[in-house]
C-alpha cells in the first residue's frame, strides 16, 4: 500500500517540476521574443506620446547660460 502511494507521489512531483521548467521556458522565450518586445514598446510610446509635448514645453528653457562659468585666471 505505501509503495502504491510512493510511486503516485513520485509521479505528482514529477509532473509539477516539468511543468515549472516547462512554463519557466517558454516564458523566458516569450519575453525574449521580438512580439513581446513590440507589443511592449507599442505600449509605453502610447501612454508616453501624450505626455512628451507638455514636457517638452514647461522642460526646455528659452536661453541656457555658458557651459563652465568663466573667470578670471590668475597671471603668473
Amino acid at each position: 500500500m505505501f509503495q502504491k502511494i510512493a510511486n503516485v507521489l513520485s509521479i505528482i512531483s514529477f509532473l509539477m517540476v516539468t511543468s515549472v521548467i516547462g512554463g519557466g521556458y517558454f516564458g523566458y522565450k516569450y519575453v525574449t521574443s521580438e512580439q513581446f518586445k513590440s507589443k511592449l514598446m507599442k505600449e509605453v510610446m502610447g501612454n508616453v506620446s501624450g505626455l512628451m509635448p507638455k514636457v517638452l514645453d514647461q522642460g526646455l528653457p528659452n536661453m541656457t547660460g555658458p557651459s563652465l562659468p568663466t573667470t578670471s585666471l590668475p597671471k603668473f
